[in-house]
């Protein structure tokens, strides 16, 4: 195996949805518009780019969606049994307030519409291509050694109004992303007993299910 396809196994097998690991210390825009750059180049059906990037800059409303989905997390918690309540109790969700930068990746079924090459079959092929960029992201912010986090626990109605997002665009991802201090050998799910990773064995398959 040559450097260059190691780096490309290394970089996927590094990269995790950090919560606790954000320095919050200054994000270079140059790099910053490097992972940007390679979330944008993802492919796309019928070259439809359907993603839009959208940066929160004012930290009132990093405030806002903070405890929105604190309140979320409260949700979740209240509704599983008390062991497994204990384990997610140890678990963190989110680095909203820690991270140098809070981005919004959305999802417009307009973009290139009406006929959009590829989408005629298949629906959701659009916010497919979405989380493509979202993977591109991720694995070119692990490879400047930034973190990224995955911000889940909110209501998408939620954000469309905190966003002002027109009706037909999709909130896809809250992004945290930014310099760590480092990332951890082992996900966090996976430390605190949430689940473990199932081997490649388990999932595979042949000629049907």
């Amino acid at each position: 195996m040559d450097t260059i396809t190691a780096s490309v196994y290394d970089t996927i097998f590094a990269r995790r949805d950090v919560r606790g690991e954000f320095t919050g210390e200054f994000a270079d825009p140059v790099v910053l518009e490097r992972i940007l750059g390679a979330a944008h180049a993802a492919p796309s059906v019928g070259l439809s780019q359907p993603w839009d990037f959208i940066l929160i800059e004012a930290p009132a409303i990093r405030h806002e969606f903070w405890a929105h989905v604190d309140e979320e997390r409260r949700v979740f918690s209240a509704a599983l049994p008390p062991d497994r309540a204990a384990v997610f109790d140890r678990i963190r969700i989110e680095g909203i307030l820690e991270a140098s930068v809070s981005l919004v990746v959305t999802y417009d079924p307009d973009r290139g519409s009406p006929h959009v090459l590829g989408r005629h079959a298949i629906a959701d092929a659009g916010l497919y291509s979405v989380c493509l960029a979202i993977e591109n992201l991720w694995l070119a912010a692990t490879a400047e050694g930034w973190g990224v986090g995955w911000v889940s626990f909110y209501r998408e109605h939620y954000l469309q109004g905190l966003l002002s997002l027109p009706a037909r665009v999709k909130p896809v991802a809250w992004l945290c992303l930014g310099p760590v201090t480092h990332l951890q050998a082992i996900p966090d799910l996976e430390r605190h007993g949430w689940r473990h990773r199932a081997p490649l064995q388990a999932v595979l398959h042949h000629d049907g299910w």
